[in-house]
């Protein structure tokens, strides 16, 4: 063929197969699916599950927590079914929680380098930030998912341990059941979204390695840090500054008065913090070699 002719048909051929759309790469719901049926979706809801069961039993067997003037949410599990659901909610926030957040983020993209298949993903092709945007939002459905499992699990188990009855406060007051339930609701909104900085830091390390474990592995130690951290009182201020700081803030929706400051302020930090995170995510991935 002559170099005219070679120009022509490089001018005439098609950069991608006829038919090709690039948003029609990887379906929502295709992803969604394939997650879901993970082993370790599965043990992940049915940890969550079992968790309401196996404190009922901790406390049967143990015998009604606390003690006579009841100043923590732990010490009121057992007053009815809310309470119960809000002891889960308390057990949740800081470690349990953030397993399966950052598992669910961590595993999604390392565990497709692990199995050698990233490559035939983007040879599909699918567009790099298309599979990064599909694989965060799927990651963070299934976050959401085992937030709200644990108490909303923990208010079915409470209520017919316990009970249907009205919030009661370590403060002494207390809220009906149809003014707790709504309120109850926004706490488990802020606890997801302030987990939103561990979903971002594990995604991030999921773009970073091959090794699901250690994008898991690093997205909880640097929870534990932040949390280690916070507990020093002699940093002062700059605790503020630390994602873990505000983690229990969430209780401030379930106070006689509502307050959204320390929520507004943790949700603010947990954002900040995920967005550069995901700056790094998206420019590190779409800059790589991905040959696994």
């Amino acid at each position: 063929m002559s170099a005219v002719g070679a120009e022509v048909s490089a001018e005439v051929a098609p950069d991608h197969a006829a038919g090709y759309r690039a948003g029609r790469t990887l379906p929502f719901r295709v992803e969604v699916v394939r997650q879901l049926r993970r082993r370790r979706t599965m043990v992940i809801g049915g940890v969550l599950a079992a968790m309401p069961l196996l404190v009922l039993a901790a406390f049967a067997v143990a015998g009604t927590p606390g003690r006579a003037d009841r100043t923590s949410f732990i010490e009121l599990a057992t007053a009815s079914g809310p309470n119960f659901a809000v002891t889960m909610l308390f057990m949740g926030t800081g470690f349990m929680l953030v397993i399966p957040v950052a598992l669910f983020c961590g595993d999604t993209v390392a565990s497709e380098a692990s199995w050698s298949s990233l490559r035939y993903l983007l040879a599909a092709p699918v567009p790099r930030a298309r599979l990064l945007v599909r694989k965060f939002l799927v990651g963070l459905l299934f976050s959401a998912a085992a937030v709200t499992l644990l108490p909303l699990v923990g208010l079915l188990v409470g209520t017919m341990a316990y009970g249907w009855g009205d919030l009661k406060l370590p403060t002494g007051a207390s809220l009906t059941a149809g003014e707790a339930l709504p309120r109850l609701g926004v706490a488990v909104v802020f606890v997801f979204l302030s987990e939103i900085v561990i979903a971002a830091m594990a995604f991030w390390l999921s773009t970073a390695t091959d090794a699901p474990l250690g994008a898991v592995g690093g997205a909880v130690f640097a929870s534990i840090i932040t949390g280690v951290l916070d507990a020093i009182t002699a940093l002062g201020d700059l605790r503020a500054w630390l994602p873990a700081h505000w983690q229990y803030a969430w209780a401030d929706a379930l106070q006689p008065r509502m307050e959204w400051g320390g929520m507004v302020q943790g949700v603010s930090l947990s954002l900040s913090y995920a967005v550069v995170l995901l700056a790094l995510a998206f420019r590190g991935f779409t800059r790589k070699d991905v040959v696994s």
